[in-house]
């Protein structure tokens, strides 16, 4: 581990924080701490804490000694001054006086001493922080100290490695409790320089800033050090099929695996991130992957991520691959039933109600291939993928100095349902999309800009496909919600499998299709030639076809069901004089629809379609509306509004009725008018 110190950038912290206002103890706070936090093997999203001890002013001008410590949802990497909330010394001291102290009482004292009432609330961990008496103290969870910890015989073990250089705290949950335990271990030799908690983590602490960091580094590399010295040989490789199929292969299979099912074909699906390294793959083909996977978290913090562990399926055959999803659902089934009686076992050993969460793992180990982190959102899978990653460097070293023992799931428990935690996860309402995969064909137009931007801003997703690579990014951009842009000539079927290709290698799988794209040629059908014709064919129908079939491919493996939605136009209905070239397909294009809905609804997948009429758009152009208004002979507002309502309709008013359409879950093979009124279009 690089000690990271650079004299030069922390004085210049200090002198840029200096003109915010910010003392220059808080500020080498600050720069500290973002170096543990910048490193994952140290921290990891959310995890640990700092602090230290200084003077602030409250608002009525009163200056008081406080501990200004790492706030709840602050991420140590990119902390700011105002993530270090500052809490009255006294108080916190006060406290420990006392013989008990629940976890919500702790957090009531904690906040009614904040100096800032607005402040985010102080780590679980801030009265360990003010009962031990120096200025800097760090917390990280290092994976070289967990391979330590992780041990059956650690508290000899880590007397062997640090001896008395560091004291030794038995597991105890993060609180009250602990930080008792804590100081007490400290005074009883007050001449070490850090605090190695039992299947947790390390402390340590000095006068200054440096002081403090430079320990934590120290002792990190220490450990390291000891694991390389002391390694014994790797487990044996497990038997691998000839043919292992690809991660596209199965990454449907497994999104549809983990999706909660909530009754009458209604799930919580899962977005999947997949994640692979020859490190990954070196690890989890050991032939005991299954077994240590069921061992646990390497350290209780990862449970809110992790759940009680990963989940190791067998290596995918790629010549028996129609048998593999039973094979999926088998070992997820398994998981879940052992994660129901973890929650039952545990809840009934005292009268707290507690509401399960659901059991699906979320970090799914494949060897031969790699890993799978599973989350509501895409931020979640990879969240649950880097802690996948750490987990692995974890378990390899307790592995390689002996054998990987981490907390029991009985002492996890109180963790995981710690009930500040369940209140936070209560909080999380999940948006109507979330957890789904939207792709729109068009995507970077005005009708599928706004359905991409609609669609994101309900919670899911969107893989948008345009000709234009670089608009397909942009729109992707503006959608927001970690969306991306793909281009494409979707009228070459190859192309338009790699867009969905695309789908499932960044978020495993795809529930939603907007089959939005199109383009009109002018011409008395009589006249027209047929190169025209069947150009207008291949975009306006068979290019509908071909992401349809995409679609439900990966839909079936899925084995959720799944939404497609076409725009088909007003054409379709009400045919315009010289538009025959695009009228016919897309009447085409509307029967596809409904074809789907027949022959595709017992598994779930609904098919309906839009009916919309004078969108300003790349099809309907200034210069199509100019023509168009012309050859009726009125203005260019009357021909816009020329509908019962006497309104212009918008790509925003279209996109609302593709969201209508894909949260309507007992409706399909429904065609949806959005023209503001035409009663030639309105469909009997």
């Amino acid at each position: 581990m690089k000690n990271l110190w650079n004299d030069a950038d922390a004085e210049k912290m200090v002198a840029d924080y200096a003109k915010k206002g910010v003392d220059g103890d808080l500020a080498l706070r600050v720069y500290t701490t973002r170096l543990l936090g910048g490193e994952p093997r140290l921290v990891l999203h959310g995890g640990g804490n700092t602090s230290c001890k200084t003077r602030a002013t409250d608002l009525v001008g009163d200056e008081w000694d406080v501990l200004c410590v790492k706030g709840s949802g602050w991420d140590m990497a990119v902390i700011e001054p105002q993530g270090l909330p500052a809490v009255k010394m006294g108080a916190l001291l006060k406290a420990r006086a006392l013989t008990e102290l629940s976890d919500e009482d702790m957090v009531a004292l904690q906040r009614s001493n904040l100096i800032d009432p607005a402040s985010p609330n102080p780590s679980v961990e801030t009265l360990l922080h003010a009962f031990l008496p120096h200025k800097f103290v760090d917390h990280t969870h290092s994976t070289a100290i967990l391979a330590i910890v992780d041990q059956e015989d650690s508290k000899a073990l880590v007397k062997r490695v640090f001896g008395d250089r560091l004291g030794y705290v038995p597991y105890i949950k993060p609180g009250f409790d602990l930080a008792k335990v804590a100081a007490e271990v400290f005074e009883a030799d007050p001449s070490v320089e850090g605090l190695i908690l039992d299947k947790h983590g390390i402390f340590t602490f000095g006068d200054d800033a440096r002081q403090a960091y430079d320990r934590m580094i120290h002792y990190v590399n220490v450990a390291e050090e000891y694991v390389a010295k002391n390694g014994k040989p790797k487990a044996a490789k497990a038997a691998l099929p000839a043919k292992l199929a690809r991660p596209s292969d199965i990454a449907p299979m497994l999104r549809g695996a983990v999706a909660v099912a909530r009754g009458e074909g209604r799930f919580d699906r899962m977005i999947s991130d997949f994640r692979t390294s020859d490190a990954i793959i070196d690890f989890i083909n050991s032939a005991k992957i299954a077994e240590l996977a069921g061992r646990g978290v390497s350290t209780p913090d990862l449970s809110i991520r992790i759940k009680t562990g990963p989940m190791a399926i067998p290596a995918p055959d790629a010549d028996k691959l129609g048998d593999y999803k039973a094979v999926i659902r088998s070992h997820v089934e398994t998981f879940a039933k052992d994660y129901q009686a973890y929650f039952e076992t545990n809840d009934a050993l005292d009268d707290v109600k507690r509401a399960m969460l659901d059991p699906m793992p979320r970090l799914t180990l494949v060897p031969g291939l790699g890993m799978f982190g599973h989350g509501r959102t895409l931020k979640d899978a990879k969240i649950a993928s880097d802690v996948g990653e750490m987990w692995i460097e974890a378990v390899r070293g307790a592995e390689a100095i002996g054998n990987f023992q981490p907390l029991s799931k009985a002492d996890l428990f109180p963790l995981e349902y710690w009930s500040l935690e369940q209140a936070k996860l209560a909080s999380n309402k999940p948006k109507p999309l979330t957890g789904q995969v939207v792709l729109i064909t068009g995507g970077a137009g005005a009708i599928g800009a706004a359905t991409a931007k609609l669609f994101a801003a309900n919670g899911a997703h969107a893989v948008i496909v345009d000709l234009d690579p670089a608009k397909a990014a942009e729109a992707a951009k503006a959608a927001g919600n970690n969306s991306i842009g793909v281009g494409a000539d979707i009228t070459d079927p190859a192309e338009m499998r790699a867009a969905f290709d695309k789908a499932v290698a960044v978020y495993g799988g795809v529930d939603i299709l907007v089959s939005n794209a199109g383009a009109a040629w002018e011409g008395r059908i009589g006249e027209l030639d047929d190169a025209t014709l069947r150009k207008s064919f291949e975009l306006n129908f068979f290019a509908h076809q071909s992401a349809a079939q995409n679609a439900v491919r990966i839909m079936l493996e899925q084995d959720t069901g799944g939404v497609l939605l076409f725009n088909t136009s007003k054409q379709a209905v009400n045919p315009g004089p010289k538009f025959g070239a695009y009228g016919i397909p897309k009447a085409a294009t509307l029967f596809l629809s409904r074809q789907y809905a027949l022959d595709y609804g017992a598994h779930g997948i609904r098919s309906n379609a839009v009916n919309a009429d004078r969108i300003r758009s790349g099809l309907l152009t200034d210069a199509m509306i100019a023509s168009r208004s012309g050859a009726r002979g009125v203005s260019e507002k009357e021909y816009m509004s020329g509908n019962l309502l006497g309104q212009e309709v918008t790509a925003d008013d279209v996109a609302q009725a593709f969201l209508h359409q894909a949260l309507a879950e007992r409706t399909t093979a429904d065609v949806t008018t959005v023209d503001g009124g035409n009663i030639a279009a309105a469909l009997r």
